[in-house]
């Protein structure tokens, strides 16, 4: 999907971002050093995560909520597929528990413009907020006022500086990361049936989300494929030099069979540099969906398997989380929604339940 599209290469200020506790069980060939992997996404204190499924709510609780007159703001930090559909996902979820949305922004990821949104939203005098910190430490101190004010906080993936769980926001949900880079290592090991040459893209930045994604991809090819080996690793700071990388990997590695790309923007670019050096026997895997990459997986491109999230169900646990706060019912600090599988034979299917919507017409017409 698109959300890092805009999230990852849009970033415009140093992510003070929360710490994952993710690294590779193995004898330290980089660093000299043994390192202990934990197979799980995990919180930003070390959490493990609830499921979304945990987060419900009774009869009595809707009936409490309708009766309330509550109020709720969606503060984003972008436009995108992505965001479309966590707000879609929220909006539905307020809507059938009778709570009234009274504004959604987009910060058009400049932590000033949220800071402005968090603060000019406040007049509004909502009762729940959803949002995503940009700058964990703007952010803070924008969103202080709200929680002075008795607003609820709800937060996607990011942690404002210095806040603590149940005092200052009810909980983060965010996507399990762990099982999204699991089950891209698993699409490209079976792939190979187990055995060849792969190439590892990363994001060249500290960013919690594609981080703890990008170190999965690699932790689980190397625990559970021990026929593949990874031939390289290549970091990516520009998402539009996913061309340029994947030429280089051929060029370097031309026994290569497989390449992983961060997100779906990089990938379009190591797709057409693989179609460039005539290589349709190298398959691209990566993550978040997108239309080109999508029309070049039915087609029988090199795009071979995507991995996505889902943003509506996102959207839905964090509208229950806000309104469980409002009633002042414990929430968990940190929650996660799964993942799921995209390749040709399922694209349709996998499409609408991750974005709520139907796959593009002219995709579906390549099928």
């Amino acid at each position: 999907m698109k959300k890092q599209k805009n999230i990852y290469f849009s970033l415009t200020v140093c992510l003070l971002l929360v710490s994952a506790v993710f690294a590779f069980a193995r004898g330290g060939q980089e660093s000299g050093k043994q390192e202990s992997f934990v197979y799980e996404t995990r919180g930003p204190q070390g959490e493990p995560p609830a499921s979304y499924e945990s987060i419900t709510l009774t009869k009595a609780d809707t009936e409490k909520l309708k009766a309330g007159n509550y109020k709720a703001a969606i503060l984003m930090h972008t436009s995108a597929d992505w965001t479309n559909a966590v707000i879609a996902g929220a909006e539905a979820q307020f809507k059938a528990l009778g709570i009234k949305v009274v504004a959604v922004t987009d910060a058009e990821m400049d932590p000033n413009k949220q800071r402005t949104d968090i603060e000019t939203t406040l007049a509004l005098k909502p009762d729940i907020i959803i949002t995503l910190v940009i700058d964990p430490v703007s952010g803070a101190v924008a969103l202080r006022q709200a929680v002075d004010k008795g607003a609820k906080i709800v937060l996607i993936s990011n942690l404002p500086s210095g806040f603590v769980h149940g005092k200052d926001y009810a909980g983060i949900v965010t996507d399990d990361l762990f099982q999204m880079g699991k089950a891209t290592a698993e699409m490209i090991g079976d792939s190979l049936n187990g055995k060849g040459d792969v190439a590892l893209i990363f994001h060249d930045a500290a960013y919690y989300v594609t981080n703890q994604r990008d170190k999965a991809v690699e932790a689980v090819l190397k625990r559970d494929y021990p026929g593949i080996r990874i031939v390289t690793k290549k970091g990516i700071a520009n998402p539009s030099d996913g061309d340029t990388i994947a030429s280089a990997i051929i060029t370097q590695f031309p026994n290569v069979q497989a390449i992983y790309a961060p997100w779906d923007t990089i990938a379009e670019g190591v797709v057409a540099g693989v179609r460039a050096a005539g290589r349709k026997d190298i398959g691209v895997f990566t993550m978040d969906l997108g239309a080109n990459n999508a029309m070049d997986l039915v087609k029988g491109g090199n795009m071979k398997g995507m991995v996505a999230d889902l943003p509506f169900v996102l959207g839905e646990t964090l509208a229950k989380m806000g309104a469980l706060s409002v009633l002042n019912k414990p929430t968990p600090a940190f929650v996660t929604v799964p993942a799921i599988k995209v390749d040709k034979t399922n694209i349709g299917t996998q499409w609408e339940k991750s974005l709520n919507r139907p796959l593009p017409r002219d995709v579906r017409s390549a099928m």
